[in-house]
This record gives C-alpha cells, structure tokens and sequence, in this order.
C-alpha cells in the first residue's frame, strides 16, 4: 500500500509517497496548480502500479482543491480530504517543535493518513460543490443586501424619520417604490391622484387612501432635512439593494433548479423549501458517508460539548465547528418546521413543556430532523408523519 500525502496550496502542490511500513518511495517534490503539474503527478501515480494500492490524502482548503479533485476523480484514483485541525492535533501530538514547512506537511499528512481508517471521498462530489457555491454565494448577497437596508434607513433618519416606522420599519415594496420615484418627503408631501393610483396597483389595494393622506401629512410636516447630498446617497443605495434583489432571485432560480433535479429526500419533509434543501444537500454531500445522525450533527459543529477529568464531568455549549452556513440553516428551518409540520410542532411543545428554553427546544428540533434527514436518504424513503408518531 501506497500512502500518497498533499499538501495543497493555491499555486502550486508539494507531495510526497510513503509505503505502508514507512519507507519513502518518492521524496517531496512540487506540482504545479496547471497542466504540466497535474502531468507530473499523473506520472508518478501511474508509476506506483494498481490504483487500489494507493491512498491519497490532503486538507481541505477551501477552492484550492477542487482542480485536483477533479483531476483525481476523472483518473479514477480514490482520494480522502480531511479537516486541517485534525493534521494539526496529529503533528502537535508526535513533536514539540514548532518547525513548519510545506514538505514537513505532506509528509505529516501521509503519515496521518496510515493511522486513521480511509474513507475516500464519494465520486461525482461536483454537483454538490456547485450547489454549496450557489448557495453560499446567495447567502454573501442576502447579508449584503440587509446591508444596503440599513444604510437606506440610516439616510431616511436624516431626511424623513417618519417614513420607515409608517410602515412597520419595513421596506415593502410600495415603500421601496416610493423611494425609487420620489426619493424625499417633499415630493411625496406633492402626490396627486395618479401617485395613488400607481401606489394602490403596486400594493394591490392594501395602501388605502387614509394611508394615502396621512403619509401626505407626515411628509408634509417631517422633520427631516434633505439635501442633494443624501437624495444622492439614497439614489445610489436603492440601486445597489435593487442589484442585489435581481441577483438573488436569479440565484434562487437557478438553486431551485438544481436542486430540484437531484431531488432528495428532504424535500418530501413540510417545512423544508428547496432553498433550504439546497444548503442541507450542499454541505452535507453524501449522507452514505456519515455513519450516524449524531455524525451528522458533529458535522454541523451542533453537538454539545463535553468535558471530563477525575471526578468533574460536566456538559457545554454547542460547539459551533464545521459550516456555520449549514448550522445557520438548519436552527432557521425550526420556524417553518414548527408551522407546517404537526410532527416537529408536538415535539418543539413536548420539549418546551419540560421547561426547556426557546432556544434550546429549537436544538432537540434539529437533532432529530438530522435523525429523520439520515434515515430517509439512507433508506431511499419519503417522509411519513404516521411513522414519526
């Protein structure tokens, strides 16, 4: 056996080759991140002989390794991609010194990889990274856009004060097409009959003519003060947040798209969208390779911490390691878990009548839709609240 270690980074890849009684066969070499590199390595693998008599190991580093990934996976050589804090704990435990260098790396990580058991990366691992880079990316853009809202608001606690809390402090879309078209209060203190028309069709008849007068009046008598200087600012952050909107909506199209193509089980629990199905196939990749819910919820970085020593043992907080993307997801899907599915619904009320907060009930919730997650994809079966009960 063959113990191929990698030690990834964005131009270039150092590598070394150990045999299973620790004997190097091949001394650390570099490889480039292009075409001649990937040739390089192809040779040297080739030379090795069988493809099952070679392990190949390296960290994950984010898109760094997806081109060798690919290359790997198109040669049919089977490779394990591994979390960076476990290489770490391993090299902390056989040295104190604090020595680093890319060849002490792979050459760690070869070694590593002949102490832990081997479980190769699943095959076809594309379609889920092009998902988690739509859905991250979705994510980068929604935090952007509540960005630009709050500096719209804060441009309107300049100019018209009034303005947000008239509308519940949030920004409709007849609020947003009141800034777009009339940008301050004293064009809006000018509305005519055609403005309430405009605004009644876009509302699609909720901004009732009392709604009409009264904004009338507050912008009429606003203490606010505008200038050109924050009718610019305001101009040019309503585009921004209009960018962002259209951008995202494409997104969530494409993801959809996707998603619903792949088609998993989650989609058959109420409660869960495709958005949200999208992250949980995304970062999860193939259920096959957890062995367990409870792998599944370590994963998530959603387990609690525990600690004991002698005679002290005691509980911690959740642990919050791995995708906080996915750990984010997954505590925001209680909500709608809770409104359209009786089966999560009595069990959130089971759990806060045994006193338990908000919060924590919401951790039980997740813990077992990751139970009922894992026995759906790993049974092939769709949700049927009448075997949850």
């Amino acid at each position: 056996m063959y113990y191929v270690g990698i030690d990834v980074s964005k131009y270039k890849h150092d590598c070394i080759v150990v045999s299973n009684d620790g004997e190097i066969i091949c001394d650390t070499f570099s490889f480039g991140n292009d075409y001649d590199g990937f040739q390089t390595l192809s040779s040297m693998l080739s030379s090795l002989g069988e493809h099952e008599n070679i392990r190949i190991g390296f960290e994950a580093t984010a898109h760094y390794t997806l081109n060798l990934k690919l290359f790997l996976e198109n040669a049919h050589y089977s490779f394990m991609e591994f979390n960076p804090v476990l290489l770490s704990k391993f090299n902390k435990s056989q040295t104190l010194r604090r020595t680093k260098t890319d060849a002490i790396d792979c050459a760690a990580i070869a070694r590593w990889l002949m102490t832990v058991e081997y479980k190769p990366h699943p095959v076809g691992f594309y379609h889920a990274y092009s998902l988690k880079s739509l859905t991250r990316l979705r994510d980068s853009l929604v935090r952007q856009r509540s960005f630009y809202l709050v500096k719209i608001t804060n441009v309107l606690d300049h100019t018209f004060p009034e303005f947000k809390p008239f509308f519940g402090n949030k920004f409709s879309k007849t609020a947003i097409h009141l800034l777009e078209n009339y940008g301050n209060a004293d064009r809006m203190s000018r509305m005519n009959s055609l403005s309430y028309e405009n605004l009644r069709r876009i509302s699609r008849g909720k901004f009732s003519p009392k709604k009409f007068i009264e904004l009338k009046n507050l912008a009429a008598t606003t203490v606010g003060e505008s200038n050109e200087i924050f009718d610019l600012q305001l101009s040019s952050l309503l585009s921004l947040y209009k960018l962002s909107a259209n951008e995202i909506n494409s997104l969530e199209q494409k993801i959809t798209e996707l998603i619903c193509k792949i088609d998993p089980r989650s989609l058959s629990i109420p409660g869960i969208g495709p958005l949200s199905a999208a992250v949980i196939y995304a970062e999860f990749g193939d259920i096959a390779k957890f062995s367990s819910p409870q792998k599944m919820l370590s994963f998530a970085g959603l387990e609690p911490g525990y600690y004991q020593s002698g005679t002290s043992a005691h509980g911690g907080h959740m642990v919050k390691r791995g995708s906080s993307h996915l750990r984010f997801t997954l505590m925001n899907l209680c909500v709608p878990l809770i409104q359209y599915n009786i089966v999560f619904a009595e069990y959130y009320a089971k759990k806060r009548a045994e006193g338990k907060p908000h919060r924590v009930a919401c951790s039980h919730l997740v813990k077992k839709l990751l139970r009922v997650i894992y026995t759906l994809e790993t049974k092939r079966v769709d949700f049927d609240p009448e075997k949850l009960r």
